[in-house]
């Protein structure tokens, strides 16, 4: 879809996509169309390279020139399918995707990049609806944005995620994650909390504690069920119900300490660490 609504025809699509395959296969993984600037002498040697699946190429290029400018390095894919290719070939820090593809839409572009990993994912969408927005959560959109939109926004949005990446990533590589009141050791399997100055031995079970160590790695995400299972009880063939249940006796014991909220429920989609506020 066009920036004023309107439709491509399926030969105008076609065109471009011949042209995205042609690129793909004849250029080598170095040679994919990555733009980049001069970086700032205290620039970080390798800047994020920001993965851009439009099928617009005019929108494409806008983001391309603003995000060459904060400093990003960038490819372009014109469908899901080459997105997707692209994606497992460059390994981008970032995905900006938008939801109307042909070939392969951007909810089965982002399930599939969520299968993979945890590679930070933007929406681009021309549909402002809350059930869209509640499909991009579900799957594990990190952010989603509505056309028209400024193009410095997206890119200001684009760093707030990798920021939030880039702390994800740190955490998940530390012995103790401190988050909030939490200390959670994730060596020993202890925790402790610290309410109106004292420091508070939690005990938990293995699996809270694999849930509550998951949930503070990446405080402000909102993870599913079935992704909470799978990190916390990979081996268990349990239903994703069982998730609620843990979760339940999990926060039962946190309010005991004096602590409310903690994990909190995201009514349709799953829990998150905080608040959700």
């Amino acid at each position: 879809m066009t920036t004023d609504g309107s439709h491509d025809t399926a030969d105008n699509r076609e065109h471009r996509d011949a042209t995205a395959r042609d690129l793909f296969t004849e250029q080598t993984m170095n040679d994919f169309p990555v733009a980049s600037m001069p970086r700032p002498d205290n620039a970080r040697e390798t800047q994020a390279l920001v993965l851009i699946a439009e099928d617009e190429p005019e929108i494409a290029d806008i983001l391309i020139a603003y995000l060459k400018r904060s400093g990003f390095r960038t490819a372009h894919a014109l469908n899901g399918r080459h997105a997707l290719e692209m994606h497992l070939a460059l390994k981008p820090d970032l995905l900006l995707l938008d939801v109307l593809m042909p070939k392969v839409d951007g909810w089965q572009v982002l399930a599939e990049v969520r299968h993979r990993g945890n590679t930070p994912v933007i929406m681009l969408t021309a549909q402002d609806q809350d059930m869209d927005k509640l499909m991009g959560l579900r799957i594990g959109a990190d952010d989603y944005i509505v056309k028209p939109f400024n193009p410095a926004e997206v890119v200001a949005r684009t760093q707030a995620v990798l920021r939030r990446s880039l702390a994800y990533n740190h955490r998940a590589t530390a012995t103790v994650l401190r988050v909030d009141a939490f200390d959670i050791d994730l060596e020993s399997y202890e925790v402790t909390v610290t309410v109106a100055g004292k420091h508070l031995p939690l005990a938990l079970t293995v699996t809270e504690f694999r849930l509550l160590a998951q949930l503070a790695k990446a405080p402000k995400r909102v993870f599913t069920r079935t992704e909470l299972l799978a990190q916390c009880s990979p081996e268990s063939d349990s239903l994703e119900r069982t998730v609620d249940s843990h979760i339940s006796k999990l926060r039962r014991k946190i309010e005991e300490l004096g602590l409310q909220g903690v994990p909190t429920s995201i009514r349709g989609v799953g829990y998150r660490f905080g608040s959700a506020s």
